[in-house]
């Protein structure tokens, strides 16, 4: 790294890994990863909170016609947005070379195809309203092309960040702009703006973000359009813009496919009820991944066999994601009339029916980081290019069957996606089937256990509120996951609680992810 380029010290204050040896090496990165995860993570969870106090406000005000028509305006900017360069921005994370021309190279591209993508969009917009038939459409298009704008000023700093395991600064940033969208969303939708107030909340959402980041980063590179040295950074970012498409294709088929099947009520509550399921896997896990990067790319770097870090973030993953998921599918109808009140009745099989698959879902999210670090981002293409096209083809075969076809689809894609993905990124890092069953195994005995008492407890105890009835099975269901691992794994207890005090509670801890 070039001596000119501002090199931050780590949050935890711990010295660069690089330049200690041995176990103090493994001390001080699993110090700094724990932090990196605690800012980051913790971050994260603290802005949903806030997101979702205003999106379950928000949705008391306005109806699923508003939530159909901005879920159509999101599968443009959602289809465009995988050429929005943040790929090409990761490329700073993986590399073992960078100086100040390189970032500025890379910002000069980020640059470029903010405007290309703005312009695209705005003469799009109309042919969009065509499509959906729904003439507002063009208008909500025409204003979110701002966001395109931001984005070389959102990917730039926050990767540069993400390399230095620096995600204390991001972290307050992002729950920073939480706040912004969230008071704008509750004003305007308080106000009968109806739809705009989604426009306009993700609007202030991603230039708060622009604002803080840069300015938190304190990165300020001039951009350099001449790509001559980066050709190597341009490769890589372009490989996982590739990703970025087959994902996006994966991603927005069911609301492409519905939106011309289904009316704009239906595809309301389907979108709502996916937003829903998907806020672990999309809000949560995303971080997970970003830190794992930084993490991963920083041991590749050092030639560290990366087997025994995967199955760390593997298990610590799932040991979230899993019991929240089961515990939705158990409580459903409950927690939607507390949260979202008596006219999304009709989500409530949607919603269940998606919850039930998405630990499947989970598993496979959390592949990519690994092998992207190693430098192969062609096996995460690989598994896109699969999910493009085995998602499409389920929900043209559901569609028929109104949003429950759709839920059908997810059933079938998510398991085999899963199957798949770790069939080619297991063998590339070292780890065995057996290995990685083994480690998630208490996890899916815990759920087992869960389920099993809330389904006898729900069918014993009668508890006619549904906010009761949820806290009840709820705290019931959280209390036996917690007691089987306490009794049957106590050791693992153990070392996630010294992970989280920052303390080696095992040998083998001390360098978990």
């Amino acid at each position: 790294m070039d001596k000119d380029l501002p090199t931050p010290e780590s949050e935890s204050g711990a010295i660069p890994a690089a330049r200690v040896e041995g176990d103090e090496v493994d001390s001080h990165f699993a110090a700094r990863v724990r932090s990196a995860v605690a800012w980051r993570w913790g971050t994260q969870v603290a802005a949903q909170i806030i997101t979702w106090t205003s999106t379950f406000l928000v949705v008391r005000l306005l109806d699923p016609t508003d939530y159909g028509l901005f879920a159509m305006s999101q599968v443009v900017v959602t289809a465009l947005a995988f050429l929005n360069g943040q790929s090409f921005a990761t490329s700073i994370v993986q590399t073992d070379r960078l100086d100040n021309r390189r970032i500025g190279q890379v910002f000069g591209l980020l640059l470029t195809f903010a405007v290309l993508l703005a312009a695209v969009q705005l003469i799009a917009a109309p042919y969009a309203a065509q499509f959906f038939d729904e003439p507002v459409i063009a208008d909500m298009l025409r204003l979110q092309a701002l966001i395109f704008l931001t984005i070389p000023f959102i990917a730039l700093p926050q990767e540069w960040l993400g390399r230095q395991l620096q995600f204390r600064k991001a972290g307050q940033v992002n729950m920073m702009s939480a706040v912004v969208g969230a008071v704008t969303a509750l004003v305007l939708a308080w106000m009968g703006w109806g739809v705009w107030a989604l426009v306009y909340s993700g609007i202030s959402i991603f230039v708060s973000r622009a604002v803080g980041l840069m300015w938190a980063a304190k990165l300020w590179v001039r951009p350099i359009f001449n790509p001559s040295g980066a050709w190597d950074l341009f490769t890589f970012g372009g490989t996982l813009t590739l990703c970025q498409l087959f994902w996006m294709i994966q991603s927005q088929s069911d609301i492409v496919i519905a939106g011309r099947a289904l009316s704009t009520y239906d595809l309301g509550l389907y979108s709502q009820a996916l937003f829903l399921t998907l806020i672990v896997t999309a809000r949560f896990i995303p971080p997970i991944n970003e830190v794992a990067l930084a993490a991963y790319s920083e041991l590749n770097r050092a030639k560290k066999p990366l087997a025994h870090y995967f199955l760390k973030t593997a298990r610590l993953v799932m040991m979230v994601s899993a019991p929240i998921y089961i515990g939705l599918t158990l409580t459903a109808e409950n927690a939607i009339l507390v949260l979202m009140g008596e006219k999304w009745v009709e989500l409530i099989p949607i919603f269940q029916g998606l919850t039930i698959v998405m630990p499947a879902f989970a598993l496979q999210l959390i592949c990519s980081p690994v092998t992207n670090a190693m430098g192969r981002p062609k096996v995460h293409l690989f598994t896109n290019i699969c999910g493009a096209i085995l998602f499409p083809c389920v929900f043209l075969w559901g569609v028929s069957d109104g949003a429950m076809g759709l839920v059908y689809g997810w059933w079938i894609a998510a398991p085999v996606l899963c199957a798949i993905t770790l069939a080619v990124t297991l063998p590339r890092i070292g780890v065995s089937l057996w290995s990685l069953a083994h480690a998630l195994a208490p996890i899916a005995l815990g759920c087992a256990v869960m389920a099993v008492l809330v389904l006898i407890a729900q069918s014993l105890v009668s508890i006619p509120s549904p906010l009761g009835a949820l806290v009840f099975h709820a705290g019931f269901g959280a209390a036996a996951y917690a007691a089987t691992f306490w009794f049957g794994y106590r050791a693992i207890v153990r070392e996630t609680w010294g992970m989280i005090r920052n303390r080696e509670a095992t040998p083998a801890a001390s360098a978990a992810i």
